[in-house]
């Protein structure tokens, strides 16, 4: 038998990795963490965000995780790839998925990226894009998150919004979607920006990368369990809009966070 897999987001976005990973994954173990207690990371300072995914971390290794997957792009943005080196198992984010899956598809080396507002201001994905050699356009989209988590990802307000954010955009052929809640979005931002650009998502590239990595045979049973900081049903009612959170779902006080957490520490 194999351990479980940690993956914790600030949200619901991150249950857009967990499908991919469970898609390519059928027989893993889960541990899903969402600190919806202290959502959104996007606008908080990168130190504090920092804290949380340490903290966080600290958490799923007293759970006996065999790996964890970051998958909110402003924590990884924040701690990474600190929290890899520190880290007694293997850790992943979404950022370098990211810009792998845009490397497979650019055609001209002009490639957009839009996420929170800590995400592109960390400046991670335009740094990393740019040693590659590509051309890059940022741009900071808080608010596509609150209209996920509302339901409102098919809704006037969401293409009023998206053509608000994409209009001076300079000519790209791929955009990042640099948050896990953006996938959601697709299809309307897909509408505004025409067939011409590619979106792309690391949650593909990272089921692919711990897929190859761990190579373990996955004898779990494919359960999932969710450790929620807020309110459980808001996080159910929520995680609908991206399919659901199957699985048993344990409310956990974030202010007891850190005395749960194990023996082992990262971050220390």
């Amino acid at each position: 038998m194999t351990r479980p897999i940690g993956v914790f987001d600030s949200g619901v976005g991150g249950l857009t990795v967990l499908k991919a990973l469970r898609e390519r994954l059928p027989h893993q173990d889960f541990i899903y963490f969402s600190d919806t207690a202290r959502v959104p990371y996007g606008r908080k300072p990168p130190e504090m965000v920092r804290g949380f995914a340490f903290g966080i971390a600290d958490f799923l290794l007293s759970l006996e995780v065999e790996a964890i997957v970051v998958a909110c792009n402003t924590a990884s943005a924040a701690a990474l790839p600190d929290l890899a080196r520190e880290s007694p198992v293997p850790v992943w984010g979404v950022i370098e998925p990211g810009v792998e899956a845009a490397r497979r598809v650019t055609r001209h080396g002009l490639i957009g990226v839009i996420g929170t507002t800590g995400t592109i201001a960390s400046g991670v994905y335009q740094r990393k894009l740019e040693a590659l050699g590509m051309t890059v356009w940022a741009k900071a989209c808080p608010m596509f998150v609150h209209l996920v988590e509302e339901g409102l990802a098919d809704s006037e307000e969401a293409e009023v919004l998206a053509r608000h954010y994409l209009e001076d955009r300079r000519e790209i052929d791929t955009l990042i979607l640099g948050c896990t809640h953006y996938p959601v979005l697709r299809a309307v931002i897909q509408d505004v920006l025409g067939d011409a650009v590619t979106l792309v998502s690391s949650a593909d590239v990272v089921a692919e990368a711990v897929d190859h990595a761990l190579q373990n045979g996955f004898s779990g049973e494919g359960r999932v369990t969710h450790y929620v900081t807020g309110d459980v049903l808001a996080y159910q009612h929520t995680a609908r809009v991206i399919g659901g959170a199957e699985g048993e779902i344990i409310p956990l006080d974030v202010t007891t966070l850190a005395q749960c957490s194990g023996s082992v520490k990262v971050g220390k």
